[in-house]
């Protein structure tokens, strides 16, 4: 056989997103450019590796199976170029972290030293809602994650980093104090389904009693103050989102008997995984400079409630 690692990366990502189309521009490359690696390696097998049922590209059984090694062959070579470097006196390596919306507020400030300290580690980042970035932790798609949520059915370790303070935020221009009770007169503004913020701010609701009459769903924290902004309603957000906003647009932090609700900021990894040089490095560098990152960054957040 004679297919090359360019003709591999190529057939993952047509794999991913069954379509050539979207492989070409996630790789910068043109439609012909994709369809003629994609037969050069197809050429390699007796099997087909895809398959066309209308309009649409499928991946057979035996492409799937082929999908997989190539990952553990493309994966290996990555190493081997990180090996080369670390018998180099170098530490290198990727570290790809999936971060709850809420999180990219917190984990820059994690890393900004860390990265300093190591140029050679490549770190990506992507920002999701919970559901998504656990799924991807599940599916090895990430080897960390940035959640103040964990569920109890995952078997992780973690690497608790700071509190997650969550208050009742609403319009400075709302007069007089709020009530628990006031909170069924009002319109509450909710994240989407599948986050943390919405969960925490549901099971307060809850725990007191609270009806919801009025509601809104937003996608995001910035959907959310924009709301507030606008004086559409209250919701529970964490404060480490909250610092340019609480003094330089209309919104306030309203005392509310219960709050503010305290969850912990933690960077979890699957038990049982096998971390790479790099990755501990990470850990070890958090480890032992997290009191003094969060001194210097986070102080405002962390006061006494």
């Amino acid at each position: 056989m004679n297919y090359t690692l360019h003709q591999l990366k190529i057939f993952l990502k047509v794999a991913e997103y069954q379509s050539i189309t979207k492989a070409a521009n996630e790789l910068h490359l043109t439609q012909p450019a994709i369809s003629i690696q994609l037969k050069k390696l197809q050429e390699q097998f007796d099997l087909p590796l895809t398959e066309v049922v209308g309009r649409q590209l499928f991946i057979t059984d035996f492409g799937k199976e082929i999908m997989l090694r190539s990952k553990r062959i493309l994966e290996e070579s990555e190493a081997i170029k990180y090996t080369i470097e670390q018998y180099k006196g170098f530490l290198t390596g990727k570290i790809k972290i999936s971060v709850v919306s809420t999180g990219k507020y917190v984990i820059p400030y994690f890393l900004k030293a860390f990265i300093d300290k190591y140029p050679g580690i490549e770190i990506s980042i992507d920002v999701s809602n919970k559901n998504k970035v656990i799924e991807g932790l599940v599916k090895n798609e990430s080897d960390f994650s940035l959640v103040s949520i964990v569920p109890d059915e995952l078997k992780v370790n973690r690497v608790e980093l700071m509190e997650n303070k969550l208050h009742l935020i609403g319009n400075v221009d709302y007069e007089g104090a709020v009530k628990i009770k006031d909170l069924e007169k009002v319109t509450l503004l909710f994240r989407e389904e599948g986050s943390a913020t919405r969960k925490s701010m549901l099971e307060f609701l809850e725990k007191n009693n609270v009806s919801i009459k009025k509601s809104m769903q937003l996608v995001s924290n910035e959907a959310v103050k924009q709301a507030i902004n606008a004086g559409l309603g209250f919701s529970i957000m964490p404060l480490i989102g909250l610092r340019t906003a609480l003094t330089s647009e209309k919104m306030k932090i309203f005392p509310l008997k219960g709050l503010p609700i305290i969850t912990k900021w933690n960077l979890i990894y699957s038990q049982g995984k096998r971390l790479t040089p790099a990755q501990n490095a990470l850990i070890e560098f958090i480890e032992e400079n997290k009191g003094k990152l969060v001194e210097e960054h986070f102080n405002w957040a962390i006061e006494p409630s």
